[in-house]
This record gives C-alpha cells, sequence and structure tokens, in this order.
C-alpha cells in the first residue's frame, strides 16, 4: 500500500473547497456535513491554503474570535505543502509526518485534484498487516 500512487489513494468525495471569503461557521458546517477534518481554501482554481478543526480550536476558538464573521482566509495555514498524485502513498505520509499534520493536498499541474489524510493509511490492508506483525512478534518472543 505503501508504494501505491496518491493517485489511487486519495478520496476524491473528501475533498472540500472553501474560498477565502467563506466564514468560519459555514465552513465548519460543510466539513461537519461531509465528515471530513479540512477544507482546500480555493480561489480561481488556485490553492491558497488549506483550513483544519485544529485551525478552528487553536485560531479561532482559543483567540475568541466570532465564527460567525471571521472569514477562514484570515485563520487558514497558507501556501500548504502538497503532493503529487504519481508519488507513493508512502512519501504522502512521510511528510505529513515529519511537518505534523494529518492532511495533505494532492496538486497535478498547478490544479488541486484532491486530498490525502493519515487515516487513508489505516484500510483493511493495513489492519492486516499490522495483526500480523503482533502475531509474529509474540510468536517471537514466545521461543
Amino acid at each position: 500500500m505503501f508504494g501505491t500512487p496518491v493517485r489511487n489513494v486519495m478520496q476524491p468525495r473528501h475533498l472540500l473547497k472553501a474560498t477565502p471569503v467563506d466564514v468560519v461557521a459555514k465552513v465548519a458546517r460543510a466539513m461537519a456535513k461531509k465528515n471530513v477534518g479540512a477544507a482546500m481554501v480555493v480561489q480561481g482554481g488556485r490553492l491558497l491554503g488549506i483550513f483544519t478543526e485544529r485551525d478552528i480550536v487553536f485560531r479561532v476558538v482559543a483567540h475568541g474570535l466570532d465564527a460567525k464573521t471571521t472569514p477562514v482566509g484570515e485563520v487558514m495555514t497558507p501556501n500548504p505543502e502538497v503532493v503529487h498524485p504519481d508519488k507513493p502513498f508512502g512519501h504522502a505520509l512521510l511528510i505529513m509526518h515529519d511537518k505534523g499534520f494529518r492532511h495533505l493536498p494532492v496538486v497535478e499541474n498547478d490544479k488541486l485534484i484532491g486530498i490525502v489524510s493519515a487515516r487513508s493509511a489505516m484500510d483493511p490492508d493495513l489492519e492486516e498487516f499490522t495483526a500480523e506483525a503482533h502475531r509474529r512478534s509474540y510468536l517471537q518472543s514466545a521461543k
């Protein structure tokens, strides 16, 4: 799975877009409705930033800002790291791990085409692999 291209792992249905002038409350409701942890902030088809659950907590609520009037453009993470869809998924996971975030926009030819998240790694194959690794580890320690 980790060698699989990002293109095959990304979830297009999880891609939520917002504009920089959309207010936090509106975007947060859309995130809740789609059950996603991030919205891509775009303008004219160009990715400007990413707005996440953590931004809501640390940049809006913690600072006492009004979610009904604060535009996401003021509290987003601008110029986010991105990954090309042909890169291995393991490469995307390493970027997310090294940089300390859970969502990574997928960009091809300067166009936003999707998003991958650390959660994408938790598929049935990975769970089976983890269970097998634990089993083998247990068997080795029993000898």
